[in-house]
């Protein structure tokens, strides 16, 4: 699922990728769960930065960061963010109910 708005700006490198489906495998190379897993949690981390500097920019009354910008950034990363405390709180849930199953 791709969350990515169309930007004026261009995106730093590695955002949004994590969340599209798995990228095509090259020969000998695996793309595992881990691998995933760590991508999607870098991509909500660069989000929540780049979040972070606009809000600084705008703070500091920089006229090349709107306030437009940087309100769609922080919805960004606050939609990333819960998309991945989602997950998390589904992984828990999945490995509290294999820990509960009778053998």
């Amino acid at each position: 699922m791709d969350l990515r708005l169309p930007s004026v700006t261009p995106p730093l490198a590695g955002t949004g990728t994590a969340w599209r489906s798995a990228p095509a495998r090259d020969a000998g190379t695996e793309v595992g769960f881990s691998s995933a897993l760590k991508g999607a949690l870098q991509s909500v981390s660069a989000a929540q930065n780049r979040s972070t500097a606009l809000q600084q920019e705008v703070q500091l009354d920089n006229p090349a960061v709107s306030l437009e910008e940087t309100m769609v950034a922080m919805q960004k990363a606050q939609i990333g963010f819960q998309a991945t405390l989602h997950v998390r709180n589904r992984m828990l849930q999945a490995y509290t109910d294999i820990m509960n199953m009778q053998v």
